[in-house]
């Protein structure tokens, strides 16, 4: 839409405009999308602010392929078929704040993926095929604000992915094949605002996971395998504001203990269930398709009722004691003494 606005405002043909590609000199933009490019074309302007190139047929990205592109700061890449990101392919971006490579077939990102990216702001890799991302592929991203991963086939995070993302303000990880929230993961995100982790295979949080995040404002745990969770988990998110928990989708097993956890998260004045009410218990099988919040007030009633009967019968059982000890003391004192004292 936008673009046919500008195409409205101006069209004019310059000499160094790649063929098939519109560009507006007034506004240093250029236009390549939708035009069944097989390559990236050459002869982009230098001056050119943004360059869009998506919905294209590219496969790959030449080794230097932006060189000279000193002005850019928007790239589209969007919606092609790469798969390969050669070595250098985005040299000369140093100045690169914008990078979309979501809807593409990558499986990797070169070692010196972020070797001329040291001004992004934000990266959008989701809807690949990536399987693991090796730490020197983020390690010159220090001003990256948004980073979007969601929808590949992510299984593991390396401890020290992200330690030098200490900007990062949204994390989107959703729809992958997560297991394990490990300890130390995101040690260095003290400005995470939004953390995304819905429709993974979450099983496993670890306690310190989540310590610390004191920005958090929104973290999304929809549609994982968690059955339990420690409440302490949650003690590293001490936002100044709130933070909103998306826990639905979840095979919860409820009993005791989760109805113990959720209801101290629930007093916590910074913390909100946002879709609590949403909650459907996995397990036991008698409580299958029941929703938590229906059940809250019954789920420690069996095991309330099973300590009364303990101690009522610890109590029974001492009282029983004193008495017996009493009967024999008095027996004893009853029992005429043989040699007449």
């Amino acid at each position: 839409m936008w673009w046919a606005a500008l195409l409205l405002l101006s069209s004019v043909g310059v000499a160094s405009c790649p063929g098939r590609c519109l560009c507006f000199p007034s506004s240093n933009l250029v236009n390549c999308q939708s035009r069944e490019l097989t390559r990236v074309p050459q002869r982009v302007p230098h001056g050119a602010w943004l360059v869009d190139l998506s919905r294209n047929r590219l496969t790959e990205v030449q080794g230097h392929a932006f060189t000279g592109l000193w002005s850019l700061r928007i790239l589209l890449l969007s919606n092609n078929s790469i798969h390969v990101l050669e070595p250098q392919s985005l040299s000369s971006l140093q100045f690169l704040e914008t990078l979309d490579l979501s809807f593409n077939r990558l499986e990797r990102l070169p070692p010196d993926f972020s070797q001329s990216l040291g001004s992004l702001l934000e990266l959008r890799l989701q809807h690949n095929l990536l399987v693991h991302l090796a730490p020197p592929t983020m390690d010159r991203l220090e001003n990256l604000r948004k980073l979007d991963l969601g929808h590949n086939l992510i299984r593991t995070l390396e401890a020290g992915l992200l330690n030098r993302l200490g900007h990062l303000r949204y994390l989107n990880l959703e729809g992958n094949r997560l297991s394990v929230l490990e300890d130390g993961l995101l040690a260095r995100q003290q400005r995470l605002e939004v953390l995304r982790l819905g429709h993974n295979n979450i099983s496993l949080m670890e306690s310190e996971a989540l310590a610390p995040l004191p920005a958090l404002n929104l973290l999304g745990l929809r549609g994982n395998r968690l059955e339990h969770v420690h409440f302490r988990v949650f003690l590293g998110l001490r936002s100044t504001s709130s933070t909103y928990l998306q826990l639905s989708f979840n095979p919860w097993t409820c009993d005791c203990e989760l109805h113990r956890v959720f209801g101290k998260i629930r007093h916590v004045r910074y913390l909100r269930v946002e879709d609590y009410e949403e909650i459907i218990c996995g397990g036991p099988a008698t409580l299958a398709g029941a929703s938590l919040s229906s059940l809250d007030g019954r789920l420690c009633l069996a095991e309330t009722s099973a300590v009364l009967v303990i101690t009522l019968t610890v109590v029974l059982a001492v009282i029983c004691a004193l008495v017996k000890a009493k009967r024999s003391s008095a027996s004893k004192r009853s029992v005429p003494d043989p040699l007449g004292n």
